[in-house]
């Protein structure tokens, strides 16, 4: 592979950025982030994806939250569940209307009637994840989100494939069983599979597999110019084995990590995926694909994240006061 050190370079100094500004908001601060323009007007996921608003409520609310069941299919189930529609609204919604969620009592013909009376008002799907059900396989339902249900609940639930993950051997192997069904791809499968990662269900590493999305090959073909007989993945695993290397390299050795976990695959792959967008501003005429960057920064609901971590991270302990009292509501596996 050959490295475009005018490009690459951006990979390294957003990655220290932007923790710089997660660190600044994590201490309350609310003006002078980042002098950089782009980083202050355009919208930028965290360099740890856990850190991110939506995983945050899914660790807190979906996966560890001590008034739903803790039954190891109940708990995939309500992670599948929540990331179909990836919004915090629509959780809460389901919830306060519906109740918990349980493989006991996944009734799809009244939790899509419920949905329906939701959508009349708001929307229900985050529009973060492209969702990719088949249209062929799947014709008797009267709404996208019914279908989708259907879909949990035959592909999911009475085809097994729950029990398959909780008896998995690897990160890999769920990202497999998860890519089977009709209404998963590559991307939603590696995403999925790094959410139920989260819970005590399976515990595998997350530097174990890796698997570049869309916007992540993006970024990879402007920081490498050639790739040979290299994969994006490969190209993803030398940035993490190359990671000090390179930041001194490039002058960006004051990385500030997450109370020392250093970014997994799942991070670096995320990172190559904003370093795109950082790109197209930055470096406009190293074209790729898309060419602006979609959505504006509008001041955020992260600056009042009390922040909580999968347990068997064994950084919670770390937390300020604001994210400390949310232990007292959980179960520490």
């Amino acid at each position: 592979m050959k490295i475009r050190d005018s490009a690459y370079q951006y990979y390294f100094y957003f990655m220290q950025e932007r923790m710089t500004i997660f660190w600044k908001r994590y201490e309350g601060l609310k003006e002078g982030l980042t002098k950089d323009p782009i980083l202050r007007e355009n919208k930028f996921t965290n360099v740890y994806r856990a850190c991110d608003r939506v995983s945050q409520y899914l660790i807190k609310e979906v996966i560890y939250n001590n008034d739903d069941s803790q039954e190891e299919l109940d708990i995939l189930l309500r992670i599948i569940v929540f990331k179909i529609f990836n919004k915090i609204e629509t959780w809460q919604f389901i919830k306060e209307n519906y109740g918990s969620v349980s493989t006991k009592n996944f009734n799809v013909s009244a939790l899509s009637k419920l949905l329906a009376k939701r959508i009349e008002k708001d929307a229900i799907f985050n529009g973060a994840y492209m969702m990719t059900g088949s249209h062929q396989k799947y014709v008797d339902y009267s709404s996208k989100h019914e279908k989708w249900l259907r879909m949990v609940d035959k592909e999911m639930i009475k085809e097994g494939r729950l029990n398959r993950i909780i008896n998995s051997k690897s990160l890999e192997e769920v990202f497999n069983i998860l890519n089977e069904c009709s209404f998963i791809g590559d991307f939603l499968a590696y995403q999925y599979a790094i959410d139920i990662n989260y819970s005590q269900v399976i515990d595998f590493s997350e530097n174990s597999f890796v698997k570049a999305g869309i916007g992540a090959i993006r970024g990879i073909k402007k920081c490498f110019s050639e790739l040979v007989t290299y994969t994006y993945e490969d190209c993803i695993r030398y940035t993490q084995d190359n990671l000090e290397r390179n930041r001194e390299k490039y002058g960006y050795e004051s990385f500030s990590s997450l109370f020392g976990r250093e970014p997994q695959l799942i991070d670096l792959q995320n990172c190559f995926c904003e370093t795109d967008k950082y790109l197209r501003v930055k470096v406009p005429e190293l074209q790729v694909d898309n060419t602006r960057i979609k959505q504006k920064f509008k001041g955020s609901k992260d600056m009042e994240i009390c922040f909580f971590f999968p347990p068997k991270w064994n950084i919670n302990q770390n937390l300020k006061e604001c994210s400390a009292k949310n232990l007292k509501a959980l179960t520490l596996f």
